[in-house]
């Protein structure tokens, strides 16, 4: 793609963190953005950004059946969507023995069927002009893992799973996928935007306790810059042949690189059982 083709840019949850800074490189660069927030005064102050280019659409993404009329109503209003970029997410944390169920459910819920709900309402369009590029934003938490994101790991394993198989199924019809995935940034993952599950087990006190004081600690504090998480965002919809998997920091290249190094070892060490199991 060239970058001085203007594009309309769909972006879920841009009301802070990685959101807003996308939108905000997105209009600087002379695109229009449409973004998804959660309350109509968010929407006041999203489009007070840039009154031609900036247009903001009041939607949960949970709400799955408002989804397609929603983005029926945005292609009747700017024409297309040429790039839909999936940011909208949250944080949970909590050892998985304590967490409820019922907060697992609510983190897919918004992660992951949210996420497919908005690929599949603007899929035909995409399908039709036989172009188009979905951004989904995953996290190094779909590689990596650590006790006390089981369910976030889960949905942000799900969601680049879902983006390498999409991938496969629309690149022959002109359409990219790209799961991005960021390591540690200064949003507010860590902080409000967190839910926490009740901690009642001290079993589990020695493994999660210090990485929860850590996390808190280094809220606010991340190496990661989400401005220029943003211009490679720019970069990546401008690529002619953008890559299905896209690592955003030092931190998610080094500790995605140890567990694929730790998988190889795992792999080798086990090898002739898994060769056992085939038919002779």
């Amino acid at each position: 793609m060239n970058t001085h083709v203007h594009k309309i840019i769909l972006i879920t949850g841009v009301s802070s963190g990685f959101g807003l800074a996308f939108s905000q490189a997105v209009l600087a660069a002379g695109h229009t953005v449409v973004g998804t927030v959660r309350r109509e005064s968010e929407r006041t102050a999203f489009e007070a950004l840039d009154t031609d280019r900036a247009k903001a659409v009041v939607l949960d993404v949970t709400d799955y059946q408002a989804i397609e009329p929603l983005v029926a109503e945005i292609l009747g209003n700017v024409g297309r969507i040429d790039v839909l970029v999936n940011n909208a997410g949250y944080g949970h944390e909590g050892i998985l023995e304590e967490s409820p169920l019922t907060e697992m459910q609510r983190q897919f819920a918004t992660n992951v069927f949210g996420a497919v709900a908005m690929i599949k309402a603007v899929l035909p369009g995409m399908r039709e002009r036989r172009n188009g590029h979905i951004v989904n934003i995953t996290s190094m938490a779909g590689f990596i893992t650590l006790p006390g994101i089981a369910y976030y790991s889960g949905s942000k394993f799900a969601l680049e799973g879902i983006s390498e198989a999409l991938a496969k199924e629309v690149e022959h019809l002109g359409i990219h996928v790209t799961a991005m995935a960021p390591g540690s940034f200064r949003t507010e993952w860590a902080g409000r935007s967190m839910i926490r599950s009740v901690r009642t087990l001290s079993d589990y006190d020695s493994v999660f306790d210090p990485l929860r004081k850590t996390r808190e600690e280094k809220s606010g504090k991340q190496t990661g810059d989400p401005h220029k998480a943003a211009q490679a965002l720019l970069a990546l919809v401008a690529a002619e042949k953008p890559p299905i998997h896209l690592l955003l920091g030092q931190d998610a290249l080094r500790l995605v690189r140890e567990k694929i190094a730790r998988l190889q070892t795992e792999i080798a060490a086990w090898e002739r059982l898994s060769e056992s199991t085939d038919f002779d």
